[in-house]
């Protein structure tokens, strides 16, 4: 036969007892404040998704036009409050929008770079500025504005397997 054992309280005075009481009250509404907390914070908006967009320029024709889509879409995330990170990476003929030599758009590009605060970065691709080089004869400069990246081709694909949106004008 089993027996039921109850443990009564050794102290019965009513200030030790309003004392256990009020513990217990005290931690009921602790755990009620951190289940309210929980539930407050399960409900609040996750931050906007950064807009990362790699833009490739590949034609010297387009180069105006990609340059219109960087301001563009720089400008519409900015305007939204949202996150936006833009590289235009450059390579083949269209290397020619970040020669220091030969770009006709050298002052755009410059202007573009500064107003993105590090937001917007323009990539010149180091395989097809060594083989105007080897063509032309002497070392080519590029852009203050731009960094040289070892392979146009390959940096998209990088950024593209990054989950970075890809545009090409």
């Amino acid at each position: 036969m089993t027996r039921l054992i109850v443990i009564r309280p050794i102290v019965t005075s009513p200030i030790v007892m309003r004392q256990i009481v009020m513990r217990q009250v005290v931690m009921r509404l602790i755990l009620l404040f951190g289940l309210v907390l929980g539930a407050v914070a399960a409900r609040a908006a996750p931050p906007a998704p950064s807009h990362d967009i790699v833009v490739q320029v590949d034609n010297p024709s387009h180069v105006g036009l990609a340059l219109n889509n960087v301001e563009n879409i720089y400008r519409y995330y900015v305007e939204k409050g949202e996150p936006v990170r833009i590289e235009v990476v450059a390579f083949g003929p269209g290397l020619v929008m970040l020669r220091a030599d030969t770009s006709p758009v050298k002052a755009r590009v410059h202007h573009i770079a500064e107003e993105g605060l590090g937001r917007i970065v323009f990539s010149a691709c180091n395989n097809t500025l060594h083989g105007m080089e080897r063509a032309e004869g002497h070392k080519i400069a590029i852009v203050p504005d731009a960094r040289i990246v070892p392979s146009g081709a390959v940096r998209i694909t990088e950024l593209e397997h990054s989950g970075w949106s890809y545009l090409t004008p």
